[in-house]
């Protein structure tokens, strides 16, 4: 059992920086591969980073590659997500998920999720 709770959203203008972070309460968060989605108004949850367990392996969306990095520390049961040159169409809620199944791209392969901090970036 996996709980998590996100902090560090709110305003910033146009390319500014934002560090997200979603902090895990529970057994074993060593061994669950965690992710980062984002939901606007009116839109479908998207995938927008991943990280395995033993943070070897890490994916981004195109959408943000070069703009955002995803980090786990294992010792502090925290991922983060660090957003850098931020834009208009990045304003979403993000969501943090923790999930045991290889289709880490997929929101419906994760198995926890936290209830999503609002990052909303101005023009």
């Amino acid at each position: 059992q996996v709980q998590l709770v996100e902090s560090g959203g709110g305003r910033v203008q146009a390319g500014g920086s934002l560090r997200l972070s979603c902090a895990a309460s529970g057994r074993s968060f060593s061994l669950y591969a965690m992710g980062w989605f984002r939901q606007a108004p009116g839109k479908e949850r998207e995938f927008v980073a991943a990280i395995s367990a033993g943070a070897g392996i890490r994916y981004s969306a195109d959408s943000v590659k070069g703009r955002f990095t995803i980090s786990r520390d294992n010792a502090k049961n925290t991922v983060y997500l660090q957003m850098n040159s931020l834009k208009p169409e990045d304003t979403a809620v993000y969501y943090c998920a923790a999930g045991r199944r290889s289709g880490l791209l997929v929101a419906s392969e994760y198995d926890y999720w936290g209830q999503g901090t609002q990052v909303t970036v101005s023009s």
